[in-house]
C-alpha cells in the first residue's frame, strides 16, 4: 500500500485502496410499464463492435483475427444463454446519428467478405439487447450504465473488437464502476498479436480482469 508525505507537516499517511461497486438506483421500468422492465442478470455478455463493416485502415489485418474471435464468441454466447445470461451488443454508430442498430446489422450482413460473415456468425437473437455508441467506450454517451443497474448486474463478460481500443476502453470504464470483468482472450482481436497481448496484460494487471480463454472457465 502506498503512503503519502504531507507537505509542511512531514506526516506520512497510508493511502486507502479504491473500492467501488456498481451504483444502486431506484427501480425504473425502462421503456415504460412493468412489463417492459429488464429482467435481472447478475452477469451480462457485452459484445463490442463485432457488427462491423471493416472499412478502415488496418481492417485487412484485423479481419482474419476478428473472424476467429467471432466463432469462439458464438460458442460462448450459446453457453451463456443456457445459463440465463443476457447479451448486449454495443456497436459504433460510425458517425451516422440517424442510424439504428438494425440498419447497421442489415448493412453488414449484406456486405461481402469478412464483414458479412462476422455479422451472420454473431447475428443477434430476438431477445438480445443493443445500444449504439458514439465513441470507443460502450459506456460513453449510452444508456448502458442504466441498463446494467436495472438488471442488477455485477459482472461483465466483454468480447469484441479491437482488444487494444474499444474493448480496453470499455473495460476501463466498467472497472471504474465496480464491475467484475472476464475478457476471454480468444473472444477478442486486434490488428496485431503484440497489440492484443499488451492490451490483455494491461487488463489483467491493472484492472484485475480474468483473461482466461472461453473454454478454460466453466462457471461465472
Amino acid at each position: 500500500m502506498k503512503s503519502t508525505v504531507h507537505p509542511g507537516t512531514g506526516r506520512r499517511t497510508r493511502a486507502l485502496p479504491l473500492e467501488v461497486s456498481p451504483p444502486r438506483r431506484p427501480k425504473s421500468a425502462i421503456g415504460g410499464g412493468s412489463g417492459a422492465a429488464l429482467s435481472p442478470s447478475p452477469t451480462v455478455l457485452l459484445l463490442v463492435d463485432f457488427i462491423n463493416p471493416l472499412d478502415f485502415p488496418g481492417a485487412e489485418d484485423l479481419a482474419p483475427r476478428a473472424m476467429q474471435a467471432a466463432k469462439a464468441t458464438a460458442k460462448l454466447k450459446s453457453r451463456l444463454e443456457r445459463d440465463g445470461v443476457v447479451c448486449i451488443y454495443a456497436n459504433d454508430n460510425y458517425g451516422i446519428w440517424r442510424s439504428e442498430f438494425r440498419d447497421i446489422r442489415a448493412m453488414c450482413e449484406a456486405s461481402p467478405g469478412t464483414a458479412g460473415e462476422l455479422a451472420r456468425t454473431l447475428a443477434p437473437a430476438e431477445h438480445d439487447l443493443a445500444i449504439l455508441k458514439p465513441r470507443h467506450s460502450a459506456f460513453f454517451g449510452t444508456p448502458l450504465d442504466l441498463m446494467l443497474t436495472q438488471m442488477h448486474t455485477k459482472s461483465l463478460v466483454i468480447a469484441g473488437l479491437a482488444t487494444d481500443i474499444c474493448v480496453q476502453l470499455t473495460a476501463m470504464d466498467a472497472s471504474l464502476r465496480g464491475y467484475k470483468l472476464w475478457i476471454p482472450s480468444d473472444c477478442t482481436a486486434a490488428e496485431s498479436e503484440p497489440a492484443k497481448h499488451e492490451a490483455l496484460q494491461y487488463l489483467k494487471r491493472v484492472l484485475k480482469a480474468d483473461t482466461r480463454r472461453s473454454t478454460s472457465r466453466r462457471s461465472l
